[in-house]
């Protein structure tokens, strides 16, 4: 006899139509933006992000036996994919994001069963927005609710990185998960990756974040992200310290005698430390412009000392340098593709967003997306 043919599930949206009956609970976590602080998290530096209004959302029902069923709404038509607990491996895609999630919690030890679980998201993917780290707060804050977990927010933060980390492969800092675990849109989140101390820091009114998508997807789990990490693990290695924090207060001549590109990795990493911490500053006295001015020196940085911009990300950067409301642009992310984030007068910086990937269109022919502020 032949297979049966799978079920048509191109108009099958809601949980109870999925799995037969109705979710036990609902959670979600937001996506992020980096104001600033890029590679530096896993060099146990500082970093700045904010979170987004694009968020992951989950809809989680236990089951009585160990199998783990999960949909996603971002692939409809698909059936629901299936493992069962202690038998996870990889290579199934965006299911292993999920697979990850349970994989770290039983071998933390922590009590789990089988659950069916729908996603649904609007945190774009390959954006540079951690939309990972979305997926896996939002299943971990279900997974705490549903399964009477004693997790809290930062423990769920590091182990939704070492979901990352050790399962699915990308070697992806802190800042990501914390972001998505602990902030909100109305502050950013000035977090000491070795320390994991965080402080909440206002955003002022008259500040307003702005985000274009590149139309470049990238990929933390492939390609320069991990030669980057690499190498400056490498140069710490040769600088005989734990992490590239630990340069910090050694002054330039630590560092020079560096081969290239190791020099200048240590460069962007010391400097960029130095740039979140005035941005802070820039934030706490409402200084737009000087906000502005380092994330233009940290996308430079990105670009000449870290070598992870691309001529598109560049060309976005150039333009909105350009525009009177936009005081400062850098790319946000990993790099290797993504989103650039803006900083500019409230009120003004949607308008003048769109004016840039007008012109972006212009002289790459590929369609830009304003993501933040939203219309």
């Amino acid at each position: 006899m032949g297979e049966e043919p799978a079920p048509d599930l191109s108009g099958v949206t809601d949980f109870a139509a999925l799995f037969g009956r109705a979710p036990a609970v609902f959670s979600d976590a937001p996506g992020r933006v980096n104001l600033i602080g890029e590679h530096t998290d896993y060099n146990g530096g500082l970093v700045l992000p904010t979170a987004i209004p694009q968020r992951t959302r989950v809809a989680i029902a236990p089951r009585g036996d160990g199998t783990v069923r999960a949909w996603s709404a971002n692939l409809p038509g698909q059936a629901p994919e299936e493992y069962a607990l202690g038998r996870e491996a990889a290579g199934r895609g965006w299911l292993d994001y999920v697979q990850g999630v349970t994989f770290v919690l039983r071998r933390a030890g922590l009590p789990l069963q089988g659950f069916d679980v729908r996603l649904e998201s609007d945190v774009p993917l390959g954006a540079g927005l951690s939309s990972s780290a979305a997926l896996e707060i939002a299943l971990l804050r279900g997974l705490r609710t549903a399964l009477s977990l004693p997790l809290d927010d930062r423990e769920m933060a590091l182990l939704g990185q070492a979901a990352e980390n050790d399962f699915v492969g990308a070697r992806v800092g802190i800042m990501d998960q914390m972001a998505s675990s602990l902030a909100d849109e109305s502050v950013a989140l000035l977090l000491d990756a070795r320390s994991l101390e965080t402080e909440r820091i206002p955003i002022p009114p008259a500040v307003e974040v702005g985000v274009i998508a590149s139309g470049i997807r990238h990929d933390n789990a492939r390609g320069g992200y991990g030669a980057r990490r690499a190498e400056c693990e490498e140069a710490a290695r040769r600088l005989q310290v734990p992490l590239l924090r630990d340069v910090q207060e050694r002054g330039p001549t630590s560092w020079e005698s560096l081969p290239p590109p190791l020099d200048r990795r240590v460069r962007h990493v010391v400097t960029e430390n130095d740039r979140v911490r005035r941005a802070v500053d820039a934030l706490r006295s409402s200084a737009l412009e000087e906000l502005g001015e380092l994330l233009s020196a940290s996308h430079r940085s990105l670009r000449d000392d870290f070598d992870v911009s691309l001529p598109e990300l560049d060309l976005l950067v150039e333009i909105a340098g350009r525009e009177p409301a936009i005081r400062g642009a850098r790319l946000t992310g990993g790099g290797f593709g993504g989103s650039v984030v803006l900083v500019g007068e409230r009120g003004e910086t949607r308008t003048a967003a769109r004016r840039i990937t007008r012109g972006y269109r212009e002289k790459t022919g590929r369609a830009a997306e304003v993501l933040l502020p939203l219309a």
